[in-house]
Formats: structure tokens, sequence, C-alpha cells
């Protein structure tokens, strides 16, 4: 928190500084002396509301303004998902108008059963082989490829051969939730 408080001091110059303001003229507008605003400044004497409620009017700006925002931490943090054999990492913290995975389709027999939902995904073959079945298309995705389709169209992925595919994809919220929670047993999937 100190070291937010260092900024108050620059931020205040830079904003009188932006209007052509001298120390002069803000001290007089705010009803303050030029050099209790110069120590301000310069950090010299501690930012409290008393002194920065008028200088802040003065400049037509907000005291949130003076003071950076915090950086939140960016790391994502949340637990990876196991469902149908598939191993699935969220990439974009909880919440995100953007959701991001990292998913595993283990080598398997037969592929799911086609399903449909609002949205669109976008996907990147990072290694193996994806078997994409789309519609009346049965696609075979390798390292590199991408594809980009319309959720409502009937699809269903699973790994080619006898190996995992990686696979980084992107979709909307009703496509995350299609894709992370497991169907009730028996239940068709449905558009969202």
């Amino acid at each position: 928190m100190a070291d937010e408080l260092d900024q108050v001091g620059p931020r205040l110059r830079a904003a009188r500084v932006a209007r052509g303001w001298t120390l002069d003229t803000l001290a007089g507008r705010a009803g303050m002396s030029p050099s209790t605003l110069s120590r301000l400044e310069s950090g010299k004497r501690q930012a409290s509301l008393e002194l920065l409620l008028p200088l802040t009017r003065q400049l037509g700006i907000r005291i949130d303004d003076l003071v950076p925002a915090s950086t939140p931490d960016p790391r994502v943090q949340r637990p990876v998902i196991r469902r149908d054999g598939m191993v699935i990492a969220p990439l974009a913290p909880e919440g995100s108008p953007i959701r991001t995975y990292k998913i595993s389709y283990p080598p398997s027999g037969a592929p799911p059963a086609p399903r449909v939902h609002d949205g669109y995904e976008w996907l990147y073959v990072l290694s193996g082989r994806l078997r994409l079945r789309l519609g009346d298309q049965d696609l075979v995705l390798t390292h590199g490829e991408a594809a980009e389709f319309d959720t409502r169209t009937p699809h269903a992925m699973s790994a080619a051969g006898g190996h995992p595919a990686q696979v980084i994809s992107i979709f909307s919220e009703s496509g995350a939730r299609m894709h992370t929670h497991a169907a009730p047993p028996g239940a068709e999937a449905s558009l969202d």
C-alpha cells in the first residue's frame, strides 16, 4: 500500500501539468498554499482526503485516478477437470468471457455421440491426432491444424489412433458448460 501512495504526488503533478497549470494556479483554485501543493507533489507531505478532495475537484479527476490500480495475479489457479477419460485444464480465470481449455482426449474405440449447443468453438491441435465429427464430415486433424465451427452443428471429438490428442479449445459459456460438466445418465444432448 505504501508503494501505491508514493504514486499520488507524481500523478497529481502530471494531472496539473497536463492542464498547463502552475503550482500557484492550482493551489489558488483549491484554496491552499503553493508550498503545500509542492510538498504533496514531491511526496514530502502525506496526502489526506482534506487536501486531495479540493485538488481533484479542480482538476476534474477522481481520487482513484491518483492511486494506481493493483494488478491482479494473472495466474490461472483452477482445478483440472477429469471427465469420460478426458483431462480438461482451464486456461482462463473463472468468469472469463472467453472460455479457454487445454483438453487431452484419450485414445478410444468408438467416438462419443455428437452434441449440439449454442455458440462457436475454436480449436488447435497441440499433439496427436484429433477425430472431429462435424455434421456429415468425419475429419482427422493433426499437430498444428486448427478448426472453427458453429456448435449448433452436431459435433463430437476424440483421439484418432492409439495416442492421446492434446488440444487447445476456446468456446462460449454454453460450450464450456457442455464440455466440462457431465450430462445426467441417459440424457440426450440438447441446445442450451
